[in-house]
């Protein structure tokens, strides 16, 4: 193990806003050896807000204009956790987060942008859309346009805000809105447009002529404009405004002036009035060296600017260099803000207005290609990432480090095998200090007793059921690859018809300091711990040891009444086969590790991963299964062949009707296939029409090695339906009956693939 592959400092990102998207690129251009970062996101597609009036006019899809974070952060050398942040603590130097452990930091920044604020109005944070944060709207947007295709009569829409945000999002809803209405045949005059300006004149930030523009652009596409008066009350379907009027509507968009986030003043960070984190000309906080705030959700206290995008993107690279500057123990440098920014400000329609400062005012069809122009080759950058450079690999820069810290680093260049590999006695008794396994009586020696092995009572009338599993991590986010590899190893006990009683871990934990090594041992076994209390699975103990790779596996003992247990060998001819997850894994993760998987399609297959197979189990069993296995590495036919031949019987398996998860046909048309497919599909042999099974582009997946996958059963056919939906009502939405038993054929080929 070489020394420039020992962490020595984190640095965490809460939020993947535009400054901070900035600085993963070019840590992923230029990384800093001994620094391991780690981004904190709500939401794992970022959008540039600079986009989204063409989004929602329908000018670009969802992925033209959102930056993808997890290839951003793989690029990066960066972990992602998928979670949202809820306060700092400071003083141990944690990030407190909504779902998970906390998170440990060295340097801290913060860049999740701002909110309007809706609080101030009576009901509008129950009854009104805020446009931030922008993926919220998003999904808002969808299903505002789904409920005007889908219920034919009059709609009517108010946006509450009248500054250039507020005023392009209207006219991009118009404007699709209307386009989708006239493409279905129905008239557009069914849409009514409600603008509620505080001021007299709409968009007062910018000069006069550019809100005069915008003011015919109203008029002439019949825009109601409220101007000189103020929200009051919002109720459902109800706007009560200042001049006394209350208008009717379906929807209300709010886009006031922006708020914070409360937990950053609650954390103890130094906020202005509105509630945004004080900052220097350094974007350090102005209360707390080692932390920083860029963007939205900064106030630069020297050098105040208004709330736009285009202030974040250029903040990026100076927070990139300060970060960096402030690991390797030197001062930050201060930098100054552009004082004015061109605005391009579009009317939905392809048609925009540029304007600068108090003179520079233009418009037309060629402002819009401009303004297309430059945003594209903006989200270029992060849509197509370049090859890092491997002269940029360097060796651990040792101003990194104090001296007890390079102490342990070359401690770790030198470590032993054998038992010497171990995880050290304090760093393991601090990491497991806090793990309460789940108590049962028939545990009567367990984890925290100081004796060599686990003592296990199996009740009478019960035998025992055991299965090991162990695999090196695939992601890297350790709680989340925790829960995975837990529910993974307990699944062959539930797919037998078992209870799970107890679990003994395995874990190898890469080579670090022990404050690294300590943290890694907490996040993973927080996520494990989570999935065996669920089971009422009692770690009893384990082994962890050092070494390259993150990796972790258990051995589960079950206990099942002898004349039930679950086999392979029991299909019957006129059974149904259900399938209780997609399919997907192998060639999704094999995509991810070349950075060609979408964000949305690895958190989809990672929800599947972690949901334990175990409520499935009973469910197929109180349905009268006759067989059951877990579909795992040898992929669905593998599993499937391992019950058809104990059970002598013959199958018939619809490709069409097999669930597949979001992107897995992507990659394959792409050509991505995990390295144990090769082996997997030597068990094409036992497929008969293999000719016409080739032809589909399903064929693939059936040899898919799965991880965490689900369960494959046979039903009685009278009970299949039933079990379908009880299954569907439990959360496993995309089950299914993917084939049937039939009668042995006396042949080599008992698999038939429908196409």
């Amino acid at each position: 193990m070489k020394s420039q592959d020992t962490i020595v400092k984190d640095l965490v990102l809460i939020g993947g806003g535009h400054s901070h998207v900035a600085v993963l690129r070019m840590f992923g251009m230029k990384p800093m050896p001994g620094v391991r970062v780690t981004l904190i996101a709500r939401d794992v597609h970022t959008p540039y807000s600079g986009m989204l009036p063409g989004f929602v006019a329908g000018h670009y899809d969802f992925d033209k204009v959102h930056v993808d974070l997890r290839p951003l952060s793989q690029f990066a050398g960066a972990r992602l956790y998928h979670d949202e942040a809820i306060r700092i603590d400071h003083v141990n130097k944690k990030v407190i987060c909504k779902n998970r452990p906390p998170v440990p930091y060295d340097v801290l920044s913060v860049n999740i942008g701002s909110t309007p604020q809706v609080m101030s109005v009576p009901g509008a944070a129950d009854h009104a859309t805020p446009v931030k944060p922008i993926n919220r709207f998003v999904n808002r947007w969808e299903r505002l346009s789904e409920r005007v295709l889908e219920h034919p009569g009059p709609h009517r829409i108010a946006v509450v805000g009248a500054g250039a945000a507020g005023v392009e999002i209207l006219l991009a809803v118009q404007f699709r809105l209307k386009k989708m209405l006239q493409d279905r045949g129905r008239d557009s005059e069914e849409l009514e447009f409600h603008l509620v300006s505080k001021s007299e004149k709409i968009m007062p930030q910018f000069p006069a002529s550019v809100g005069n523009r915008f003011e015919k652009v109203m008029s002439d596409r019949g825009v109601i404009v409220h101007r000189g008066t103020e929200a009051t009350e919002v109720a459902s379907g109800l706007l009560k405004i200042s001049s006394g009027e209350t208008l009717k509507l379906d929807e209300i968009l709010w886009v006031t002036a922006a708020g914070a986030a409360d937990w950053l003043g609650e954390s103890g960070l130094d906020t202005d009035s509105d509630g945004f984190v004080t900052v220097k000309d350094t974007l350090e906080s102005t209360s707390h060296s080692g932390i920083f705030a860029a963007g939205d959700i900064a106030a630069v206290v020297n050098h105040p600017r208004p709330k736009a995008g285009v202030f974040a993107v250029r903040q990026g690279k100076p927070l990139a260099d300060n970060l960096k500057r402030v690991l390797l123990g030197k001062a930050p440098k201060p930098f100054k803000p552009q004082s004015s920014i061109l605005a391009l400000i579009s009317t939905g329609d392809k048609y925009a207005v540029a304007t600068k400062g108090s003179s520079i005012n233009f418009a037309g069809k060629w402002v819009w290609a401009w303004k297309d122009w430059i945003d594209m080759r903006w989200i270029a950058k992060y849509h197509d990432l370049p090859e890092m450079d491997e002269k940029e690999k360097s060796a651990l820069d040792t101003r990194l480090a104090d001296q007890d810290t390079l102490k342990e680093i070359s401690a770790i260049a030198m470590r032993c095998g054998g038992c010497g590999a171990k995880v050290g006695a304090n760093v393991l008794t601090r990491a497991l200090a806090e793990l309460k396994p789940v108590q049962r009586p028939d545990v009567l020696i367990g984890l925290h007793e100081p004796d060599d092995a686990a003592v296990i009572e199996v009740p009478p009338g019960k035998v025992l059921v055991n299965t090991v599993d162990y695999f090196r991590a695939f992601i890297d986010d350790p709680y989340i690859f925790g829960k995975v590899a837990a529910n993974h190893s307990l699944s062959d006990v539930f797919a037998m018809g078992a209870e799970a009683q107890s679990a003994l871990a395995i874990a190898t934990i890469p080579y670090g300091i022990e404050s690294k090594v300590e943290d890694t041992i907490n996040q993973l076994m927080a996520g494990a711990m989570e999935i065996l209390a669920d089971a009422n699975c009692a770690l009893v103990g384990g082994h962890t040891s050092e070494g390259a790779e993150l990796a972790l596996g258990f051995s589960v003992n079950g206990l099942a009444d002898k004349k039930q247990i679950m086999r392979k060998g029991g299909m019957k001819p006129g059974n149904m086969l259900i399938l209780t997850k997609p399919l997907g894994t192998g060639t999704l993760f094999a995509a991810d590790m070349q950075q060609k998987a979408k964000g949305r399609w690895v958190e989809e297959a990672l929800r599947s991963m972690v949901m334990s197979n175990r409520r499935a189990a009973e469910c197929l069993y109180s349905n009268e299964a006759t067989a059951c296995t877990d579909v795992t590495g040898f992929g669905l036919l593998g599993h499937m062949v391992e019950m058809i031949k104990p059970s002598g019987v013959d199958v018939e398996v619809d490709l069409r009707s097999l669930p597949i998860m979001d992107g897995a046909l992507e990659s394959v048309r792409a050509g991505i296939l995990s390295t144990l497919q090769p082996a997997n599909v030597r068990l094409r042999r036992a497929i008969r029409n293999m000719d016409e099974a080739v032809t589909s582009e399903l064929y693939p997946l059936v040899f898919d090695p799965q991880t965490s996958g689900g369960l494959l059963a046979s039903v009685p056919y009278n009970r299949a339906g039933t079990c379908l939906n009880e299954l569907h009502g439990m959360g496993y939405d995309k089950a299914a009956i993917v084939g049937r038993v039939k009668p042995e054929s006396n042949n080599l080929e008992p698999v038939t693939l429908v196409v």
